[in-house]
């Protein structure tokens, strides 16, 4: 009888990472960090806005420097080590575990960030990492750039959250002064105003603008977390195990 009870206390951990809501994420941090079609598609981003910037250049008239803005988070920096280690301790996301990994400025680059931000500043263009990392991970943000050698990775081209989540105002403060040639994200809201979380009708808000895909916004994959989640749930405080059950619910089925 003790064997049996020493066998269940030992897969105790273990069957209770069975039935976390986190493993609802695995397929995708897996996928990005295994896939070759998740690398296939950073290249393929960064690819068209080489392309794109090279065109913005030709038509330039602007009397202000230039410069492009990207995000941080799976648009120049992989976390998916964090993710995957949430899921492994049966979460979906505690903010002091990402304190912790942000301060250990570990996360890799994405594939063809550092080559596409290196080309630009060739051509005599800056770089503006606006990123909603708390102030309190600026520090470690800055380390995590400059240890790869991120062009303009330094205290004027970096603006992280001052309070919302929302990037119009510091988008507003680059553009005057620097003529912004294009935008790089893995969140809609990256982008514009018009694709911030208050806006309900995304598709609709996506087909209106689909000329500058590919062009002005350049898209970056991120299937493990982002704005697109939120408008799927319903209530206030929900637990892992609701959203995971309204997740279901949302599947479109025949």
């Amino acid at each position: 009888m003790k064997k049996y009870i020493f066998i269940i206390i030992a897969l105790a951990p273990f069957l209770s990472y069975a039935q976390s809501p986190a493993r609802d994420y695995i397929n995708a941090v897996v996928w990005q960090q295994t896939s070759g079609e998740y690398r296939a598609l950073c290249f393929q981003a960064y690819n068209f806005a080489r392309l794109s910037l090279k065109e913005s250049l030709w038509a330039d008239t602007s009397r202000k420097p230039n410069c492009v803005i990207v995000d941080i988070d799976e648009t120049v920096l992989d976390n998916s080590p964090f993710q995957g280690h949430e899921i492994k301790k049966g979460l979906s996301y505690n903010p002091t575990d990402w304190t912790a990994w942000t301060n250990l400025a570990l996360a890799d680059t994405v594939p063809g960030a550092l080559a596409f931000l290196k080309f630009a500043a060739s051509k005599n263009i800056e770089t503006f990492y606006l990123s909603n990392r708390d102030e309190k991970d600026y520090s470690a943000t800055l380390k995590n750039l400059q240890k790869f050698g991120f062009p303009y990775a330094d205290d004027g081209h970096l603006l992280v959250s001052i309070g919302t989540s929302n990037k119009e105002q510091r988008r507003q403060k680059i553009s005057e002064t620097h003529n912004i040639l294009l935008f790089c994200g893995d969140n809609l809201s990256d982008f514009s105003n018009v694709f911030y979380r208050e806006n309900n009708n995304t598709a609709a808000q996506v087909n209106s603008n689909q000329t500058l895909f590919g062009t002005k916004y350049i898209v970056l994959p991120n299937p493990m977390y982002g704005d697109w989640e939120k408008p799927l749930y319903q209530g206030e405080n929900l637990s892992d195990k609701d959203k995971a059950k309204q997740r279901l619910e949302r599947l479109k089925s025949y």
